[in-house]
């Protein structure tokens, strides 16, 4: 059998014909069920074998051996057939290729194969061997172990030519006869794709959303792609040349409402013909070759304005159109798979199947049965519940604005009803989009909002972040989440105090820096340095790590602007890395209202157009314990360790002296205690410098807030982009306190102090400074302000690359890739206080290692991009408009990977 070569097969009509000889050539689609019809001797066994693999067929005399022992054994043709149609199922299920060698003379037998094909939803094709009963009859007598009553082959043979003239209209697709002995021999077997089979083509693809006749808004697109228009002699577009290497792909609905149905045609028809497009079917072109077919439509939802604007065209070109629509395929696979292109979406067990279920679901998408308020019926979410490799891009359902949803994208984004145009530059997942000229057409209802990547949701739903799933993100890919970790993140925030509704980010942690080459240092910065200076950084910036807590603060210019966009009113909320509550309800509404009174005096609220403000910050202490409804569990955890570290210099204070002194009087005595004694001195040191450095360490009775990043605004994503813009920007904040502290402007709620007292700043500016990766003397001064930190009791520094987000440009040994966002250098101090009085820097005593645990630092590392890149995701959803569950996967993902167990949390 001739296996298909890279032409795309053309589809047969489905009816019986007459081959003619010599060499009668018999096309047979890939992963179709496909029958051998004939008499029994009538050469199917043979012609099996001669043109199939033998996995490919399945036969009804090798599942009587498999039963009876016997393939002779018509006492078990019952079970054998059961047996058979089991086989029949599984290799369809999986879409292989599969024939049947049986009689299939009967039409029951053919109506319970064909039924399995259904089931399957694949393409099912007949080849008939219709030889002369006297052929059949000589053949059996010569075969010693078969004897078949005389009446059996002219008996077949009558049930088969009965069956002949009705066999297309039982449910093939295609059937092929061949009539005698001769032509059987002769024949040729090719094995052509699936209709939607396009693996082949590799792209890149623009793959254009629904268009509905806005010629003029599909030019601009076109023109923003990079495709050059062609024009004929009266200047319509009937072409557009591709960027080297590209395609054009349409997923339908290129008719019905706008202004030029027949211009829009025009211009893919050329596109199509001339190699640089491809177009599936949408339910509106489907319409359209029904209406020029002369059947009974209704003229509604545009059909009636495309009727009326193609019957102003001349007759051939009208024929051209019907042509053209009715060759379309209802889906393509693309791209070795990794794509499929459809115009109302398709579950993965559809791709590249063929049946009228797989049609309707192509072009009509499911629907539940129910009509909304408008009357139109309720499309099945089924996109939500997508979970395939292959990226599935439709359109069909009016969107406000395009979004990826597990591995899925609707272009849909109501171009006609004055929304607008847009394309997927694939693989690049870039999203291109021209806003409409005007409303062209009135909608029945609003774009929908309930639908996946509305701008506005349904309410919040467990099942969106439970179980095993995983989220798209734009930067890092695919991310997963195992079922037991979104069960711990599930938990985590039923326990918060914070209205889920609001947790709309959480930061990435920020791993240690590589293991330190210096003896006695367990972080170094030079370690920073150059780790980034690999990654080809050439400049960064260190800033300085606070002790407290990490803090997200959304805060609100007026309690309608957070209603509008959040859905609770109030002046926003302060949470912690878990998304609980870091202050009590009185003291977060002082620091709320005195970021709101700071952001209004900077003009961050004018100069972002936003109601709402989101900040990454960090507390320069800990909070009061208790101070949360619900305390954080790192500041939980950074309160235990205080109270650990207290107890440790209280017992020391307490049990050492009399120690040394007991020694010291054993060695007055003459007894052999030096090396007991010398171990215990250099503990008490030990002790002595940590309760020094405990002491420095101290929190703050009033903590104060250091926002170092601007994340969010209405309808835009700030968290990206030069860090020299995020400092500028948190400075005026900052500046805008101090200048209303300094002025005695006002206390929390607006008034003015009764004793003329100014209050205090609550804003902290974190001291940073940049680094050069190349320079020894860059490097040196920022080695010696670090150490000036650490030593003055401060926790470290954290380094982060000069723009947000950075890659490595792949060669030179590096594979490229995401770099790390940040990594924190801790001093030795300060790492003591977490890990105990022991000094890693004293090789003098054994048994104190060079670094502490801290967890396994490369998945720490592979933790925290991961984190990034979903944080980032939840802010392009927000700023894009998504729903709140949209965002909330996003968020809810970091909080599962926070409960994996790769290490303590510090």
């Amino acid at each position: 059998m001739t296996r298909p070569d890279d032409t795309p097969s053309t589809p047969t009509t489905p009816t019986p014909e007459r081959v003619p000889e010599p060499h009668p050539v018999l096309p047979v689609t890939e992963g179709s069920l496909v029958l051998l019809v004939g008499t029994s001797a009538a050469g199917k066994s043979t012609f099996a074998r001669r043109h199939f693999r033998p996995t490919e067929v399945v036969s009804s005399d090798t599942c009587r051996a498999l039963v009876g022992d016997d393939e002779n054994d018509q006492s078990v043709t019952a079970d054998a057939f059961e047996l058979l149609h089991f086989l029949v199922g599984k290799r369809l299920a999986a879409g292989r290729l599969t024939v049947v060698d049986a009689t299939n003379v009967q039409a029951d037998a053919r109506k319970q194969l064909l039924a399995v094909a259904r089931e399957h939803d694949a393409r099912a094709e007949a080849i008939v061997l219709d030889v002369p009963p006297g052929v059949c009859a000589e053949r059996n007598r010569t075969r010693p172990d078969r004897e078949l009553p005389a009446f059996v082959i002219p008996r077949q043979h009558r049930e088969l030519r009965a069956s002949l003239p009705g066999l297309a209209k039982e449910g093939f697709r295609r059937v092929r006869v061949l009539r005698g002995a001769a032509e059987v021999a002769a024949a040729e077997v090719v094995l052509e794709r699936r209709r939607a089979d396009l693996r082949h083509l590799t792209g890149p693809f623009d793959l254009v959303g629904d268009v509905h006749g806005c010629r003029s808004e599909l030019e601009t697109l076109l023109g923003r792609l990079g495709y050059r228009l062609v024009r004929d002699a009266a200047g319509r577009p009937v072409d557009a040349v591709p960027p080297a290497g590209r395609t054009a792909v349409f997923v339908g609905d290129l008719v019905d409402r706008g202004p030029d149905t027949p211009g829009v045609l025009r211009l893919v028809m050329g596109m199509v013909a001339a190699g640089h497009a491809l177009c599936v079917s949408g339910n509106h072109e489907l319409k359209v070759a029904r209406a020029l077919d002369g059947d009974r439509v209704t003229l509604s939802y545009g059909l009636r304005e495309s009727m009326e604007q193609l019957g102003a065209e001349p007759a051939e070109f009208r024929a051209e159109v019907r042509e053209f629509v009715r060759g379309l395929a209802d889906h393509y696979l693309l791209d070795g798979g990794a794509l499929v292109v459809c115009h109302a979406g398709l579950p993965e067990r559809y791709h590249g199947r063929s049946s009228g279920r797989v049609r309707s679901h192509a072009l009509y998408g499911g629907t539940t049965g129910e009509t909304d308020d408008y009357g139109l019926p309720v499309r099945q979410a089924w996109a939500e519940d997508y979970r395939g490799r292959p990226l599935v891009v439709y359109g069909h359902t009016p969107l406000p604005v395009a979004s990826f949803l597990h591995n899925t994208v609707c272009l849909d984004t109501g171009c006609v009803f004055g929304g607008a145009l847009t394309a997927l530059r694939y693989p690049e997942r870039e999203l291109v989009r021209v806003e409409a000229e005007r409303r062209w057409y009135e909608p029945v209802r609003p774009l929908l909002s309930g639908a996946p990547g509305g701008r506005e949701g349904r309410p919040l739903d467990v099942a969106d972040v439970a179980g095993p799933h995983t989220v798209e993100t734009a930067l890092h890919g695919t991310v997963a989440v195992r079922p037991e970790n979104a069960a711990a993140a599930l938990e985590s925030v039923g326990r918060s105090s914070v209205d889920p509704r609001l947790l709309v980010y959480l930061p990435p942690s920020v791993p240690p820096v590589a293991a330190g080459r210096r003896p006695g240092f367990a972080e170094h910065p030079d370690e920073a340095f150059a780790g980034y200076r690999a990654d080809g950084v050439g400049r960064v910036l260190c800033a300085e790590l606070l002790p407290g807590p990490r803090a997200v603060v959304l805060v609100a210019r007026d309690d309608a602007a957070l209603a509008r966009r959040f859905g609770p009113a109030g002046p926003g909320a302060v949470w912690s890395r878990s998304g609980r509550a870091l202050f009590g309800p009185v003291e977060e509404a002082e620091l709320l209202a005195r970021l709101r009174a700071a952001a209004e005096r900077s003009g961050l609220f004018e100069e972002l157009g936003s109601g709402w403000l989101l900040l990454d910050a960090a507390l320069t202490g800990l909070p009061a314990p208790g101070a949360g409804a619900g305390p954080d569990l790192a500041a939980s955890s950074a309160q235990a360790r205080r109270a650990r570290n207290e107890a440790v210099v209280a017992s020391a204070g307490a049990l050492l002296p009399p120690v040394l002194s007991a020694l010291e009087r054993a060695a007055a005595r003459g007894l052999d205690v030096a090396g007991l004694f010398d171990r215990q001195r250099g503990r008490a040191a030990d002790l002595r410098d940590f309760a020094e450095a405990h002491r420095r360490a101290g929190v703050p009775g009033r903590p104060l807030l250091a926002p170092f990043r601007l994340l969010a605004a209405e309808g835009a994503n700030l968290a990206t982009g030069p860090e020299r813009e995020h400092l500028a920007r948190i400075d005026r904040l900052v500046e805008a306190d101090r200048t209303a502290s300094a002025d005695g402007a006002a206390r929390a709620d607006g008034t003015a102090p009764a004793d003329g007292t100014a209050p205090a700043p609550v804003l902290y500016r974190t001291a940073h400074r940049w680094v050069d990766t190349a320079d020894e003397e860059s490097a040196a001064a920022a080695v010696a302000w670090w150490e000036e930190l650490t030593a003055a009791g401060g926790a470290g520094i954290v380094v982060r690359p000069p723009v947000s987000p950075t890659r490595t440009a792949p060669g030179e040994g590096r594979p490229g890739g995401l770099v790390q966002p940040a990594v924190r250098v801790r001093g030795r101090e300060w790492l003591r206080l977490i890990h105990g009085p022991a000094r890693p820097d004293r090789p003098d005593r054994p048994g104190h290692p060079d670094r502490p645990s801290d967890g396994a630092p490369g998945l720490r590392r592979s933790l925290a991009l991961r984190e990034y890149a979903l944080g980032l995701e939840a802010l392009d959803r927000l700023a894009a408009g998504e729903p709140l569950w949209r965002v909330h996967q996003a968020v809810f993902a970091v909080l599962a990977l926070e409960s994996a167990p790769v290490g303590p949390r510090p």
